[in-house]
């Protein structure tokens, strides 16, 4: 299926039957899987590549922010034709954990709302919240060991002493600025930022009871979900999230729009 947009109208139409070279975002033919996070990643739909920013956003939106998700009938067959692809993949009723981030959009929650159609009657769920700003923290030793202690090829350290010191004294006064900001704004201006990967603390457990079950459960099954993926940010801190209280599960992601261009070496 295809999706296109008249640009005068400011209109999308859906087309469920078959794909058009007019069309602004298809369904993947076999949804795609491909190795990102270090985790198995799969998403239903990608933008075609000539397709402008501007479009992309004003789709993004008109998905996320629609008054009466439930009532659309485009946009719900759009959310269930991708989580049929997804089951046929993975078979949904092997998990044990669904895991999303808090947001304003319905989307997640309409996803997981049919999830759970093929899901066990135990399958549990979990929605990690943000966190307050002053809780947001950078991960100097990743850092360090990806670029600060980069070395030559004869060996020698890429960076000097004062000049690894004057970064973390930057970086330090970036965090200072940021815990004085809120939550938003953060995540405005970080976003493109080459230090996003290694500042955390952005979600929390919304509850002790929810970090306590995430603490206890081992070698189970848990599907970590999003609507759209852009930076890729969200994902990352959810995965950090649940890793820092135990790697023993097998998590798989899914995002309803996915990129290429954010994913690692295809499978």
């Amino acid at each position: 299926m295809g999706v296109t947009f008249d640009s005068k109208e400011q209109n999308f139409s859906f087309n469920f039957e078959h794909d058009g070279n007019g069309d602004i975002i298809s369904l993947t033919n076999g949804i795609h899987q491909v190795e990102a996070f270090g985790k198995c990643f799969y998403y239903g739909y990608e933008f075609g590549e000539d397709v402008g920013g501007s479009t992309r956003a004003a789709f993004i939106k008109y998905l996320k922010f629609c008054p009466d998700l439930q009532g659309n009938a485009n946009l719900t067959t759009f959310i269930k034709k991708a989580i049929d692809e997804l089951n046929r993949q993975i078979n949904l009723y092997d998990y044990n954990l669904v895991v999303m981030p808090e947001s304003s959009s319905k989307v997640n929650q309409y996803m997981l709302r049919y999830i759970y159609r093929f899901a066990q009657p135990t399958l549990r769920k979990m929605e990690l919240i943000k966190a307050l700003p002053s809780n947001i923290s950078f991960d100097m030793d990743a850092f360090a060991q990806q670029y600060l202690d980069d070395t030559l090829e004869n060996g020698r350290p890429r960076y000097t002493q004062a000049q690894k010191d004057e970064v973390k004294q930057s970086i330090g006064e970036m965090m200072e600025l940021i815990h004085q900001k809120d939550y938003f704004t953060i995540a405005k201006d970080v976003r493109k930022s080459r230090f996003r990967p290694y500042m955390m603390g952005f979600l929390k457990f919304a509850t002790d009871e929810d970090r306590q079950l995430c603490t206890s459960i081992r070698k189970q099954n848990i599907l970590v979900i999003d609507d759209v993926t852009t930076s890729g940010s969200t994902l990352n801190e959810i995965l950090r999230t649940l890793r820092i209280l135990n790697e023993d599960n097998d998590i798989a992601i899914f995002s309803l729009i996915g990129r290429k261009d954010l994913m690692a070496d295809s499978m």
